[in-house]
């Protein structure tokens, strides 16, 4: 690969970042916001290098070693011993690195899923001692982690009979047609993403990955405030809502119920 095109892989890669950190929220598919100002440190770091690999002279490449009278070493039959043989190059397979940083620049990945929840461990839902009294508000707006804490952890059975408002997007549930709303959680990157869901009764699966607000009460199954109970609802209003623009986080529904 020639000395140009190792100094452009760096110079596009580093400038992908800071494009997707500095002017888009795509970085939000990939990482935590938190983790933006290590985005635009490392993209400014990547350009500042390739800037300084492009003046840089390249060193003197000797053909041979030389001994100290200047004279290259050779072998019985006056050919050079092999010493001196350039070995420096880069793999042409380096080529391919260009693709990710092109991509970064050109072409967004899609956001994670419906495909991926469905292939996906449910996210540990950690144990909850107690449990603040709900407000009156109603419909009452949850997220699903803390709705899933309520219907499995709440003796006090605070959530029996509540009108709940949760958002999520769509993912089926399988075989038998039925669908969850579903959030993808991002501890630190995608990476590590988990996913958190309730089941949806009441109403025909809408097309995978629509975003939701969904209004209704709990879907009486298992003992409530007990590991047995399980975290669905029964919908009594569901209507599109659009995607957030920071998706992998469980927050709380923003947009007023209608």
């Amino acid at each position: 690969m020639k000395r140009a095109v190792q100094n452009l892989l760096p110079a596009l890669t580093g400038a992908g970042l800071l494009h997707t950190a500095l002017f888009t929220d795509l970085y939000l598919r990939y990482v935590k916001a938190g983790l933006r100002p290590l985005l635009i440190g490392s993209g400014a770091v990547l350009l500042l290098l390739a800037l300084t690999a492009a003046v840089t002279p390249a060193g003197r490449r000797p053909a041979e070693h030389a001994d100290d009278h200047g004279h290259g070493h050779a072998d019985s039959h006056g050919h050079p011993d092999g010493h001196g043989h350039d070995h420096t190059g880069t793999p042409r397979v380096a080529w391919l690195l260009l693709l990710p940083a092109l991509s970064m620049l050109y072409f967004a990945p899609p956001a994670l899923g419906a495909y991926t929840a469905a292939r996906a461990s449910d996210k540990p839902v950690a144990v909850q001692r107690g449990f603040a009294p709900l407000p009156a508000t109603s419909p009452l707006p949850l997220t699903l982690t803390e709705f899933t804490k309520r219907v499995r952890q709440d003796r006090s059975l605070a959530i029996e009979g509540r009108t709940v408002r949760l958002t999520g997007f769509v993912t089926p549930a399988g075989r038998d047609g039925g669908w969850y709303l579903t959030r993808i959680v991002f501890s630190c990157c995608a990476a590590d993403s988990q996913t958190v869901r309730v089941r949806v009764h009441g109403r025909p699966a809408p097309p995978a990955d629509t975003w939701l607000e969904v209004t209704g009460t709990w879907h009486p199954r298992g003992t409530l405030g007990t590991p047995t109970a399980q975290a669905a609802l029964d919908v009594r209003d569901a209507r599109p809502i659009a995607p957030p623009v920071n998706a992998y986080t469980d927050d709380l529904p923003l947009t007023p119920s209608s």
